[in-house]
């Protein structure tokens, strides 16, 4: 129970990535400010079971990561619910998939919009409290395209690329305050709407899922093995502990050897 006594917003946390950190700080002993989008009942049951199975305080705030106003009011209701957030995770993100000279412009600014200011309305939001309060641990969840690039991922590559330099300014001017700002750089992880995307193809090319599976991490990570939201969600729990304190600006790649080629 090392995050007794904290408080943690994570943003995207109604599923996925963001679900698998949420329950893992709620497993230290951190309140939970969940924030996503959902059917309202699955939302409220996702929020009754982790206040049950940890003992902790759990509460949903809303908010469209896409408007700077609505990501101030989330982080003010957050506060007032839980007394304040120590922990900001900014994880909530969408995909466009397209070329650069097909790409949609309302796409580009959509993609935009969430992935990259999002985190830092976020950002600007939470941090006043935490220097207030003398600790704070902000992380980013960026990804393997964060640190390099794929084909018709433009706006998706500029946002998280984006969101790992932030990463480093936000650590830098809060140095000595208490808090670090750290990035997380996952490669593949096993969510539902990866297997969403691994049963379409496997639809597709007439594939046994296993076989499409093994192929669509190969593609890209010499471990060939999918991360789970679990693994990105320990990551979390060690940039929050006591032997993370001076680790700031950082990107950790969680990604089976990805960025290693």
């Amino acid at each position: 129970m090392a995050l007794k006594g904290k408080t943690a917003l994570v943003t995207g946390s109604t599923s996925g990535i963001g679900l698998g950190i949420a329950r893992a700080l709620a497993a230290e002993g951190a309140d939970i400010a969940m924030n996503g989008f959902g059917d309202p009942a699955q939302i409220e049951a996702l929020r009754a079971g982790i206040a049950a199975e940890f003992g902790v305080r759990a509460v949903y705030v809303a908010g469209d990561l896409g408007v700077p106003a609505q990501i101030a009011a989330m982080v003010r209701a957050a506060e007032g619910a839980l007394g304040g957030v120590d922990i900001l995770v900014n994880n909530a993100g969408i995909q466009f998939v397209a070329p650069i000279e097909g790409f949609p412009d309302e796409q580009w600014d959509k993609v935009i919009a969430v992935n990259l200011s999002g985190v830092f309305h976020g950002m600007k939001a939470a941090i006043p409290g935490m220097r207030a309060r003398g600790w704070g641990r902000i992380i980013n969840i960026a990804s393997a395209h964060g640190l390099v690039a794929s084909a018709q991922k433009v706006a998706y590559v500029a946002a998280k690329h984006g969101v790992v330099g932030m990463t480093k300014v936000a650590a830098i001017e809060l140095a000595g305050s208490g808090a670090t700002c750290n990035a997380i750089c996952p490669g593949w992880v096993l969510t539902p709407l990866v297997q969403q995307q691994l049963q379409a193809r496997a639809a597709e090319t007439g594939q046994a899922i296993e076989a499409v599976k093994e192929a669509m991490v190969a593609e890209k990570q010499p471990l060939r093995e999918f991360s789970t939201p679990e693994q990105i969600g320990a990551a979390a729990v060690f940039l929050c502990s006591e032997g993370a304190r001076t680790i700031t600006g950082t990107s950790l790649s969680v990604d089976g050897g990805w960025v290693a080629q």
